[in-house]
Protein backbone atom coordinates (compact mmCIF):
# COMPACT_ATOMS: atom_id res chain seq x y z
CA UNK A 1 0.00 0.00 0.00
CA UNK A 2 2.64 2.26 0.85
CA UNK A 3 4.75 1.91 -2.50
CA UNK A 4 1.13 2.68 -4.59
CA UNK A 5 0.41 5.65 -2.25
CA UNK A 6 4.35 6.64 -3.60
CA UNK A 7 3.63 6.02 -7.39
CA UNK A 8 -0.02 8.06 -7.14
CA UNK A 9 2.02 10.71 -5.60
CA UNK A 10 4.80 10.98 -7.97
CA UNK A 11 2.23 10.40 -10.61
CA UNK A 12 0.49 13.53 -9.43
CA UNK A 13 3.89 15.67 -8.95
CA UNK A 14 4.68 14.85 -12.88
CA UNK A 15 1.39 15.96 -14.18
CA UNK A 16 1.62 19.68 -11.87
CA UNK A 17 5.33 19.86 -13.57
CA UNK A 18 3.44 19.43 -16.87
CA UNK A 19 1.30 21.63 -16.13
CA UNK A 20 3.29 24.09 -14.92
CA UNK A 21 5.69 23.50 -18.02
CA UNK A 22 2.81 24.42 -20.45
CA UNK A 23 1.14 27.53 -18.49
CA UNK A 24 4.32 28.87 -17.54
CA UNK A 25 6.91 28.78 -20.97
CA UNK A 26 10.28 28.61 -20.75
CA UNK A 27 12.24 30.82 -18.71
CA UNK A 28 15.69 32.10 -20.32
CA UNK A 29 16.50 32.28 -16.53
CA UNK A 30 16.56 28.70 -16.31
CA UNK A 31 19.73 27.88 -18.18
CA UNK A 32 22.90 29.24 -17.92
CA UNK A 33 25.21 31.79 -20.26
CA UNK A 34 28.19 32.30 -21.15
CA UNK A 35 30.45 35.94 -20.00
CA UNK A 36 30.58 38.79 -21.84
CA UNK A 37 32.49 40.99 -20.14
CA UNK A 38 36.01 38.98 -20.24
CA UNK A 39 39.39 40.01 -20.78
CA UNK A 40 38.11 43.00 -22.83
CA UNK A 41 38.36 46.68 -22.38
CA UNK A 42 35.66 46.77 -19.83
CA UNK A 43 37.40 44.16 -17.64
CA UNK A 44 40.22 45.40 -16.74
CA UNK A 45 39.18 48.84 -16.17
CA UNK A 46 36.77 46.63 -13.71
CA UNK A 47 39.95 44.68 -12.25
CA UNK A 48 41.74 48.09 -11.61
CA UNK A 49 39.03 50.11 -9.90
CA UNK A 50 38.71 47.12 -7.96
CA UNK A 51 42.05 47.04 -6.83
CA UNK A 52 42.94 50.24 -6.59
CA UNK A 53 39.83 51.92 -5.07
CA UNK A 54 40.07 52.82 -1.36
CA UNK A 55 36.78 51.49 -0.56
CA UNK A 56 35.48 48.90 2.06
CA UNK A 57 32.36 47.42 -0.26
CA UNK A 58 31.50 46.55 -3.59
CA UNK A 59 28.30 45.58 -5.40
CA UNK A 60 28.06 43.76 -8.34
CA UNK A 61 24.57 43.87 -10.05
CA UNK A 62 23.99 40.65 -12.38
CA UNK A 63 26.95 38.32 -11.98
CA UNK A 64 25.80 35.57 -13.66
CA UNK A 65 27.88 31.91 -12.91
CA UNK A 66 31.18 34.62 -11.80
CA UNK A 67 33.59 34.13 -15.29
CA UNK A 68 32.87 37.13 -16.20
CA UNK A 69 33.16 40.61 -14.39
CA UNK A 70 32.75 39.05 -11.29
CA UNK A 71 36.10 37.39 -12.10
CA UNK A 72 37.61 40.87 -12.65
CA UNK A 73 36.38 41.92 -9.42
CA UNK A 74 37.68 39.07 -7.55
CA UNK A 75 41.26 39.49 -8.82
CA UNK A 76 41.23 43.50 -8.05
CA UNK A 77 40.01 43.03 -4.52
CA UNK A 78 42.52 40.20 -3.85
CA UNK A 79 45.12 42.67 -4.52
CA UNK A 80 43.57 45.68 -3.04
CA UNK A 81 45.22 46.78 0.51
CA UNK A 82 42.06 47.40 2.14
CA UNK A 83 40.39 44.22 1.33
CA UNK A 84 37.19 45.12 0.02
CA UNK A 85 33.81 42.75 0.45
CA UNK A 86 32.24 41.90 -2.61
CA UNK A 87 28.23 41.11 -2.40
CA UNK A 88 27.07 39.32 -5.78
CA UNK A 89 23.28 39.40 -6.83
CA UNK A 90 22.12 36.71 -9.72
CA UNK A 91 18.84 36.25 -9.83
CA UNK A 92 18.52 33.60 -12.01
CA UNK A 93 19.15 29.96 -9.50
CA UNK A 94 20.82 27.59 -12.26
CA UNK A 95 23.45 30.53 -12.04
CA UNK A 96 23.67 31.41 -8.65
CA UNK A 97 24.22 27.95 -8.17
CA UNK A 98 27.55 27.76 -10.08
CA UNK A 99 28.51 31.34 -8.38
CA UNK A 100 28.57 29.97 -5.10
CA UNK A 101 30.36 27.00 -6.29
CA UNK A 102 32.74 29.00 -8.09
CA UNK A 103 33.74 31.44 -5.02
CA UNK A 104 33.11 29.16 -2.21
CA UNK A 105 35.84 29.49 0.62
CA UNK A 106 36.33 33.42 -0.67
CA UNK A 107 36.00 35.28 2.65
CA UNK A 108 35.66 38.41 0.41
CA UNK A 109 32.86 37.37 -2.10
CA UNK A 110 29.37 37.16 -0.24
CA UNK A 111 26.34 36.21 -2.95
CA UNK A 112 23.00 36.65 -2.75
CA UNK A 113 20.07 35.14 -5.13
CA UNK A 114 17.96 38.12 -4.51
CA UNK A 115 16.08 40.48 -6.94
CA UNK A 116 17.53 44.05 -6.93
CA UNK A 117 14.73 45.57 -6.98
CA UNK A 118 10.99 44.60 -6.20
CA UNK A 119 8.79 43.86 -9.33
CA UNK A 120 6.94 46.58 -9.26
CA UNK A 121 9.86 49.10 -10.50
CA UNK A 122 9.78 46.79 -13.39
CA UNK A 123 8.98 49.76 -16.83
CA UNK A 124 5.15 48.71 -18.26
CA UNK A 125 4.95 47.16 -21.65
CA UNK A 126 3.65 50.81 -22.80
CA UNK A 127 7.00 52.53 -21.19
CA UNK A 128 9.20 50.46 -22.98
CA UNK A 129 6.99 50.45 -26.27
CA UNK A 130 7.46 54.14 -26.06
CA UNK A 131 11.57 53.38 -25.58
CA UNK A 132 11.60 51.55 -28.73
CA UNK A 133 9.69 53.30 -31.35
CA UNK A 134 11.17 56.69 -30.21
CA UNK A 135 14.63 56.64 -29.09
CA UNK A 136 17.34 55.09 -31.62
CA UNK A 137 19.46 52.56 -29.75
CA UNK A 138 20.98 49.21 -29.82
CA UNK A 139 17.60 47.65 -28.71
CA UNK A 140 16.53 48.37 -32.29
CA UNK A 141 18.58 45.58 -33.54
CA UNK A 142 16.17 43.00 -31.76
CA UNK A 143 12.64 42.78 -32.38
CA UNK A 144 10.21 44.12 -30.71
CA UNK A 145 8.30 40.96 -29.74
CA UNK A 146 11.49 39.68 -28.53
CA UNK A 147 12.03 42.75 -26.66
CA UNK A 148 8.13 42.33 -25.03
CA UNK A 149 9.29 38.56 -24.18
CA UNK A 150 12.02 39.34 -22.05
CA UNK A 151 9.72 41.81 -19.84
CA UNK A 152 7.63 39.66 -19.10
CA UNK A 153 9.54 36.86 -18.55
CA UNK A 154 11.50 39.10 -16.31
CA UNK A 155 8.29 40.41 -14.44
CA UNK A 156 6.94 36.49 -13.75
CA UNK A 157 10.32 35.38 -12.40
CA UNK A 158 10.85 37.96 -10.23
CA UNK A 159 7.09 37.61 -9.26
CA UNK A 160 8.16 34.85 -7.20
CA UNK A 161 9.78 36.61 -4.72
CA UNK A 162 6.93 39.02 -3.88
CA UNK A 163 8.70 42.63 -2.87
CA UNK A 164 11.78 41.42 -1.94
CA UNK A 165 14.65 44.74 -2.70
CA UNK A 166 18.12 42.59 -2.77
CA UNK A 167 19.95 45.66 -2.93
CA UNK A 168 18.53 47.48 0.36
CA UNK A 169 18.95 43.62 2.08
CA UNK A 170 22.36 43.70 1.47
CA UNK A 171 22.75 47.23 2.77
CA UNK A 172 20.80 45.92 6.05
CA UNK A 173 22.50 42.99 6.72
CA UNK A 174 26.09 44.28 6.04
CA UNK A 175 25.37 48.10 7.38
CA UNK A 176 26.04 49.64 4.55
CA UNK A 177 25.20 53.42 4.15
CA UNK A 178 26.31 53.65 0.65
CA UNK A 179 28.76 51.17 -1.49
CA UNK A 180 32.47 51.71 -2.64
CA UNK A 181 32.25 50.31 -5.58
CA UNK A 182 28.36 49.45 -7.99
CA UNK A 183 27.99 47.48 -11.15
CA UNK A 184 24.92 47.46 -12.87
CA UNK A 185 24.91 45.05 -15.33
CA UNK A 186 21.46 42.97 -14.10
CA UNK A 187 18.05 42.54 -16.51
CA UNK A 188 17.53 45.16 -19.17
CA UNK A 189 14.68 46.11 -17.20
CA UNK A 190 15.67 47.28 -13.72
CA UNK A 191 18.71 49.40 -14.52
CA UNK A 192 16.82 53.11 -13.23
CA UNK A 193 15.11 52.19 -10.03
CA UNK A 194 19.01 50.07 -9.11
CA UNK A 195 20.51 53.64 -9.70
CA UNK A 196 18.31 55.02 -7.49
CA UNK A 197 18.80 52.55 -4.49
CA UNK A 198 22.95 52.53 -5.32
CA UNK A 199 23.02 56.46 -5.91
CA UNK A 200 26.38 58.28 -3.73
CA UNK A 201 28.36 55.16 -4.42
CA UNK A 202 32.15 56.44 -5.04
CA UNK A 203 32.64 54.96 -8.51
CA UNK A 204 29.30 54.06 -10.66
CA UNK A 205 30.06 51.18 -13.36
CA UNK A 206 27.25 50.90 -16.31
CA UNK A 207 27.20 47.90 -19.23
CA UNK A 208 25.39 48.73 -21.80
CA UNK A 209 24.77 52.08 -22.06
CA UNK A 210 23.65 51.69 -25.41
CA UNK A 211 20.18 50.01 -24.32
CA UNK A 212 17.32 50.38 -22.30
CA UNK A 213 19.12 48.74 -19.16
CA UNK A 214 21.46 51.95 -18.65
CA UNK A 215 20.80 54.18 -21.57
CA UNK A 216 18.82 56.68 -19.13
CA UNK A 217 21.74 55.86 -16.34
CA UNK A 218 24.44 57.33 -18.54
CA UNK A 219 22.57 60.48 -19.12
CA UNK A 220 21.66 60.93 -15.84
CA UNK A 221 25.17 60.87 -14.47
CA UNK A 222 27.10 62.72 -17.35
CA UNK A 223 24.45 65.71 -15.87
CA UNK A 224 25.17 65.15 -12.81
CA UNK A 225 27.78 67.73 -11.37
CA UNK A 226 28.53 65.04 -8.79
CA UNK A 227 29.91 62.60 -11.11
CA UNK A 228 32.90 62.52 -13.60
CA UNK A 229 32.87 59.94 -16.61
CA UNK A 230 36.26 58.87 -16.62
CA UNK A 231 36.35 55.28 -19.13
CA UNK A 232 33.84 54.73 -21.67
CA UNK A 233 33.74 52.91 -24.71
CA UNK A 234 30.09 52.96 -26.48
CA UNK A 235 31.23 50.60 -29.16
CA UNK A 236 31.93 47.93 -26.71
CA UNK A 237 29.12 45.60 -27.69
CA UNK A 238 26.33 47.57 -26.17
CA UNK A 239 28.83 50.29 -24.80
CA UNK A 240 30.11 50.84 -21.20
CA UNK A 241 30.64 53.77 -19.15
CA UNK A 242 31.99 54.61 -15.40
CA UNK A 243 31.71 57.08 -13.01
CA UNK A 244 33.32 58.71 -10.01
CA UNK A 245 32.08 60.38 -7.32
CA UNK A 246 33.71 63.81 -6.70
CA UNK A 247 32.27 66.44 -3.97
CA UNK A 248 29.73 64.80 -0.76
CA UNK A 249 27.96 68.05 -0.58
CA UNK A 250 26.44 68.08 -3.86
CA UNK A 251 25.85 63.85 -3.29
CA UNK A 252 24.04 64.63 0.37
CA UNK A 253 21.98 67.53 -1.20
CA UNK A 254 20.95 64.41 -4.15
CA UNK A 255 19.77 63.86 -7.27
CA UNK A 256 17.06 64.70 -8.61
CA UNK A 257 14.97 61.49 -9.68
CA UNK A 258 14.36 61.37 -13.58
CA UNK A 259 11.01 60.02 -14.91
CA UNK A 260 11.36 56.71 -16.10
CA UNK A 261 12.01 56.49 -20.04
Amino acid sequence: MPRLKHAFKSAIDRGARSVRRRLLPFSDYDQTIPPEIVDDEFYEVIRSIASEAPVESMLEIGSSTGEGSTRAFVEGIHANARRPQLYCIELSRPRFKLLVERYRGDPQVHCYNVTSVPGDRLPTETELIDFYEKRESKLNRVPLNEVLRWLRQDTRYVSRLANQNGIRQIKEQNQIDRFGVVLIDGSEFTGSAELDEVYGADYILLDDIGTFKNGHNHERLIADPAYRLTASNPDLRNGYAVFKRLGQAAVEKGPTPAARL
